[in-house]
């Protein structure tokens, strides 16, 4: 699951923006939709990974069953995007670079595995160490 993320954010990284990733799968693993950030692209601060790989997804009914799998800690928004539609669980690639609401998220009964995945602590690392005026323009505040 963390691969479809970790290869979303590599996309992005490939155009030019931030190399978060995201996707949505059902718990039985089947892949619902994948996206990636894409404020510096599409000049839209809130195109995150998770809200894109979410409107990708298309509308369910319930959401219960689904896990977004991300591969930096949602930050606020995106966490209230997970609480609003009652996602059950998430699962976040690495929270070094950025702590975003997963520990509210908990609180709230969503389910949180944390990875702690190298892959992706370097690849969003190197791009905050390359890129310090856009992440901290953006999200560093």
């Amino acid at each position: 699951m963390l691969r479809s993320a970790l290869s979303e954010a590599q996309l992005g990284l490939a155009e030019g923006g931030i190399p978060i990733g995201a996707a949505l799968f059902t718990r039985a693993g089947e892949l619902l939709a994948a996206g990636h950030n894409r404020r510096v692209q599409d000049d839209d601060p809130s195109v995150h990974a998770e809200t894109d790989a979410f409107r990708r997804a298309g509308r369910r009914r319930d959401y219960r069953d689904c896990v977004m799998v991300t591969t930096l800690s949602p930050c606020w928004y995106c966490s209230g995007l997970v609480r609003q539609f009652g996602i059950g669980a998430v699962v976040i690639g690495e929270s070094h670079n950025f702590v975003g609401g997963h520990e509210w998220l908990a609180q709230g009964g969503v389910e949180i595995v944390e990875l702690d995945d190298d892959e992706c602590t370097s690849l969003l690392g190197a791009y905050i160490r390359d890129n310090p005026g856009i992440w901290f323009e953006d999200i560093g505040r």
